[in-house]
């Protein structure tokens, strides 16, 4: 069964202006989000900074965002990490907390042998009751999960989905005719229905942080076959989400909800501030499509 079907957001991290954690703006974000139909929530990722988050931080979004939404849509916590043993306290930690899935990117850094990936992943598995959801971007780890190795990742009892964010459709393809008991969701959001032709059931996605309500109706007209439609959303905002990633992800969208209106506070270093002229021209394409915030 899949984790989900659609629109999981990849949620970004709120902070004040003395850089803590702003959980009552994440709370005002989960609700938001619930009431604009995204399908899930997908915490602790690349988009939330998870990179820059104590453990403690990590751990108390988990608890708040499971009590917060309270089993209306899944929730989906980032709990990857470059070392084994770490990664299995953080998969843990989430799955007493109640998460409904687990996003484990693969080890970076270090880049291990797929021998070394196999094992761990495979003691993540045994060490969760959680189903767990791959993450494959290579631009950001420097490994890409081969085809041979997915085969053996997926006759893990709950390693059940991959997000694939290589940017290769073709990659896409193989896993769709090669490893058919994974569910794959888009990691990239310009390539959400050309994945999901290929069979994927969804995408976690950048741009459903403020277009929340497009996102989701764009995978499900895709699943109720409503081909042309879909094809229709995805063209038509190809140029917003590429402002999103025109410089690395999550500035320009943390820049574009602050614009918005959102008040989510600045991204934590080394994320440093936009270029102006990058600013301008993603403030551009926000008001040409008028995007609008929750208010």
């Amino acid at each position: 069964m899949s984790v989900f079907t659609g629109s999981g957001v990849a949620l970004i991290t709120p902070f004040t202006n003395d850089d803590r954690v702003d959980f009552e703006k994440l709370g005002q974000l989960l609700e938001y989000h619930i009431e604009s139909g995204t399908d899930a929530i997908v915490i602790n990722g690349t988009t939330g900074e998870s990179a820059t988050l104590t453990d403690e931080e990590k751990n108390e979004i988990v608890r708040f965002t499971v009590e917060r939404v309270n089993k209306r849509i899944p929730v989906i916590a980032g709990t990857g990490a470059n070392n084994t043993r770490h990664a299995i306290e953080l998969s843990k930690k989430a799955c007493e907390l109640g998460v409904d899935g687990l996003l484990v990117v693969t080890p970076y850094y270090n880049k291990g042998n797929e021998n070394g990936i196999y094992e761990h992943y495979r003691l993540i598995a045994e060490s969760v009751t959680c189903p767990i959801i791959l993450y494959n971007v290579p631009s950001r780890t420097g490994v890409n999960l081969s085809i041979n190795l997915l085969k053996r990742l997926a006759k893990l009892e709950n390693v059940v989905a991959i997000k694939e964010a290589s940017g290769n459709i073709s990659y896409v393809g193989e896993i769709a005719r090669e490893v058919p008991e994974l569910d794959i969701y888009s990691g990239n959001d310009d390539m959400t229905i050309p994945l999901m032709a290929y069979g994927g059931v969804g995408v976690i996605s950048v741009s459903a942080n403020i277009i929340p309500n497009v996102v989701h109706n764009m995978c499900m007209s895709f699943l109720d076959h409503d081909i042309e439609l879909a094809k229709t959303l995805q063209l038509h905002y190809n140029d917003l989400v590429d402002s999103l990633f025109i410089e690395v992800n999550p500035i320009p969208v943390k820049e574009a909800m602050n614009y918005l209106g959102y008040g989510v506070g600045a991204c934590r270093l080394p994320l440093g501030e936009m270029y102006e002229e990058n600013r301008k021209k993603l403030h551009r394409v926000l008001d040409s499509h008028g995007v609008k915030a929750w208010k």
